[in-house]
């Protein structure tokens, strides 16, 4: 089995310990604040009083421990113990050891413009000063050095802190742009499968929900003739067979549409003859239809020609289920200008339709047809027990 060489297994080391040390920042700023304490322990047999310049030392180390998580209140505790040791250290005339730790107020001044608000850390900036102003009147320091050389050091802080911001805030500005980008990505995607479970569930719908509302009322009027009338029981059923092969054929058709938007124009069945072949088949189920077709539709896009199809079928598939007994269709298709004219008449039979009243889903798949084809559709009730439905589409120029 391959092994790791050396080399490479000891950067995979220090690649995975510094990013634990980054994604955890108190144990970081834990490490800074123990090499200053060290720096104090170094500097502390210096001092007059060891013992109070280390404990002073610790104290300025320890709050820079939360530096990143609580900036504000880290930075202020650094502050406040500078000037409490600049007093103490005062009382010690021969004093004149710094602390190492004094270093850390630029650090607190750094994560305070990184982290939090520039007037905070305009504010603590102030404070410097007065801590700069302690120093010298304490301790007598020189004037001109100290003012220039802590000045420099905290414009320095300042600077770097400026730019680290800057940084950030692109960071967290492309972080934020990435995630909605990933939200924009996954609602797209969600809104896709959407809209294919609705257009297969819409396909389906139109090729079995007819089929099979024939097959039933020819198989129910088979079962009425089967012993009075046995030629028509048979002619019935020869109905259901020649439907229910049409209907597997266009199962076929529309599965592999469904499976291939490439899929050539021979596996669609639209057009004059579509529509033709679906007046015979309600004819041969008992439903007298007039088909008249005015323009050319056969050169049609196939998406619009199959919707003007989809359309007339479910049309009649509902006058047959709840027209009841004498009502007759009349399907008028008429390209003119611009748009195409989808018209379906049902004249009115008894009013009792043989199904009762169905689950609406065939208005509303049509509705939803209609719509990805740009057009309009209006349904209304006609006097006498009849209904119309109308489709607008836009077809282009002839």
């Amino acid at each position: 089995m391959a092994t790791a060489r050396p080399g490479r297994l000891g950067w995979l080391i220090v690649e995975r310990i510094t990013r634990w040390i980054r994604d955890e920042p108190r144990f970081a700023d834990g490490l800074l604040a123990l090499v200053f304490v060290m720096f104090e322990a170094l500097a502390a047999p210096r001092s007059d009083d060891p013992a109070v310049f280390l404990a002073l030392g610790v104290l300025l180390c320890a709050p820079i421990v939360l530096r990143r998580t609580s900036p504000v209140a880290s930075a202020y505790a650094i502050l406040l113990a500078s000037i409490v040791s600049s007093l103490v250290l005062a009382r010690f005339d021969n004093d004149t050891v710094g602390h190492p730790a004094g270093l850390l107020l630029i650090v607190a001044l750094y994560s305070l413009v990184v982290h939090s608000r520039r007037w905070i850390a305009a504010l603590y900036f102030l404070g410097l000063a007065a801590d700069t102003a302690v120093k010298i009147i304490a301790l007598d320091y020189e004037m001109p050095e100290t003012v220039l050389y802590l000045a420099g050091f905290y414009l320095l802080g300042w600077a770097i802190g400026e730019v680290i911001a800057v940084r950030h805030r692109q960071h967290e500005e492309i972080a934020a742009r990435l995630e909605i980008a990933e939200t924009d990505r996954d609602r797209r995607a969600e809104d896709a499968v959407a809209a294919e479970r609705t257009r297969i569930a819409r396909e389906l719908h139109d090729v079995v929900a007819h089929s099979v509302s024939v097959m039933i009322v020819q198989a129910e009027g088979a079962s009425y003739a089967v012993r009075s009338n046995p030629d028509i029981a048979e002619r019935a059923l020869r109905t259901v067979a020649s439907t229910g092969r049409e209907a597997l054929t266009e199962l076929r058709r529309t599965l592999a549409l469904l499976r291939d938007e490439t899929t050539t124009n021979e596996v669609l069945d639209y057009g004059t003859a579509g529509l033709a072949r679906t007046a015979a088949l309600m004819r041969d189920a008992g439903l007298p239809v007039e088909l008249e077709i005015t323009g050319d539709i056969d050169a049609l896009a196939p998406a619009l020609g199959l919707g003007i199809k989809r359309i007339v079928q479910e049309s009649l598939t509902n006058v047959l289920r709840h027209a009841g007994d004498g009502a007759r269709a009349t399907v008028v298709v008429q390209r003119v200008g611009e748009d195409v004219t989808v018209s379906v008449t049902d004249q009115g039979g008894n009013g009792i339709g043989r199904h009762g009243h169905g689950s609406g889903n065939g208005i509303v798949g049509m509705r939803e047809r209609v719509a990805v084809l740009g057009g309009t559709l209006c349904t209304e009730e006609l006097p006498g027990d009849g209904w119309r439905v109308t489709a607008t589409l836009p077809a282009g120029p002839e």
